[in-house]
C-alpha cells in the first residue's frame, strides 16, 4: 500500500526536539522495511525545504535534499490538481487549513490513496488513516 509523506512528517523526522520525533522515526523505520512506496509532491517538497530552512537551518535542509526526499516519488502538481486544490482551499475557507494540504488531499484522492504519514489533523479530518498516531 502507497504512503503518502506530508511536511509535518518530514519535519519530525529532521527535528530531535519535535513532540512527534519518537514516533515519526519509529513509522519512518516501518516504512523503509516495508518496502512499499512512499510519495508526496512537488509542492510539499517546497513547503518542507522552506520550513526546514527557517526552523532547523541549512544542514537540515541537505539531510532532507539527500536523506529523505531520494526515498519518495514526487507527484508533480499539474495545472488542474492546482485549480482543483485551489477552488477546494477558498471554499473550505479556513485558517488553519492551508493550500498546500488541499494539493495533497486532491492527489491523494487522484491517485487512490488512503494512508498519510503526517502529524496533521486535516488529513484525518480528510477521511485519510494516519500512520504514527
Amino acid at each position: 500500500m502507497t504512503t503518502f509523506l506530508d511536511t509535518s512528517a518530514l519535519l519530525a523526522l529532521l527535528d530531535e526536539d519535535d513532540l512527534n520525533h519518537s514516533r515519526a522515526d519509529d513509522a519512518w523505520r516501518q516504512l523503509l522495511g516495508s518496502d512499499e512506496p512512499l510519495v508526496s509532491t512537488n509542492y510539499i517538497v517546497v513547503e518542507s525545504l522552506a520550513l526546514v530552512q527557517r526552523r532547523l537551518g541549512m544542514e537540515a535542509v541537505k539531510a532532507l535534499e539527500s536523506d529523505l526526499l531520494p526515498l519518495l516519488e514526487l507527484e508533480w502538481i499539474d495545472e488542474t490538481t492546482h485549480r482543483s486544490a485551489l477552488r477546494a482551499f477558498l471554499t473550505v475557507s479556513r485558517r488553519q487549513l492551508s493550500f498546500v494540504d488541499c494539493s495533497s488531499f486532491e492527489v491523494m484522492r487522484k491517485r487512490g490513496l488512503s494512508r498519510a504519514f503526517a502529524f496533521d489533523r486535516h488529513f484525518s479530518e480528510q477521511g485519510f488513516e494516519l500512520i504514527a498516531q
